[in-house]
């Protein structure tokens, strides 16, 4: 089996190549340039199994130049995990000043990206067995739990999840003809660098915990359903 990883220099990206590595796959893992050392440790113990990409989703050059390399390599992918995202500004409301391009940035990461890589390796995709992409979401781009919590925060990063949970549907309806099956996941909240450059201490899982819990998923049938809660195993309230 063959998968694609974006968002790996890091993090929960780190830590599913380091599993899917694991369970036999060969990895063609997207890296960003944050820091290498993880991915260049993983090489030393996996060799050939794992090629590292040069990756930036926010761009149109580089998502077309790590497809190519790809498409070098193999003529299909079984997986593709669109991992990469980022968080902007935080804490601002709309009485504070706002960082509009800041804003912009984030849907380009986060909504945007995913549709290029996709779109990028649809063609490998189309003649892969497995047929699978996952995304990346959040339940922070749940309307229903925005309400229920009344937050009036981090404009950019909830924004960004709703719409690509939206662009996930509309990828879905189209390529569900040709057996691929697209499911948005909420992760969990994890002990990574998403929110800042040091890493999250509070939050209660590992993101390797939740690399094996996806493993998992993605080794049964493809859910019916869009939208999954990994930690809770069931269909997620968007």
């Amino acid at each position: 089996m063959k998968a694609y990883i974006t968002g790996t220099d890091r993090g929960l990206g780190l830590a599913l190549v380091e599993t899917f590595l694991k369970y036999g796959y060969t990895v063609y893992a997207g890296y960003f340039g944050i820091d290498r050392s993880g991915l260049e440790r993983l090489q030393a113990q996996y060799g050939d199994q794992l090629e590292i990409v040069p990756l930036d989703v926010s761009s149109d050059k580089s998502v077309r130049e790590a497809a190519e390399i790809i498409a070098g390599k193999t003529s299909s992918l079984d997986l593709l995990i669109n991992n990469a995202a980022i968080i902007g500004q935080k804490d601002a409301t709309v009485d504070d000043p706002l960082d509009f391009n800041d804003m912009l940035n984030v849907y380009n990461v986060n909504a945007l990206g995913p549709l290029r890589v996709a779109q990028s390796v649809l063609p490998l995709l189309r003649a892969g067995e497995m047929k699978r992409i996952i995304n990346i979401s959040s339940e922070a781009g749940s309307m229903a739990a925005r309400v229920r919590r009344g937050q009036c925060t981090r404009y950019a990063y909830c924004g960004s999840k709703a719409a690509l949970n939206i662009q996930s549907i509309l990828l879905q309806n189209h390529v569900a003809a040709d057996g691929i099956r697209l499911t948005l996941v909420e992760p969990g909240w994890l002990r990574t660098f998403l929110a800042s450059k040091e890493k999250c201490t509070i939050a209660p899982c590992e993101p390797e915990e939740s690399a094996e819990r996806l493993a998992a998923f993605v080794a049964r049938p493809a859910p019916d359903y869009l939208f999954h809660d990994l930690f809770a195993d069931k269909p997620f309230d968007w």
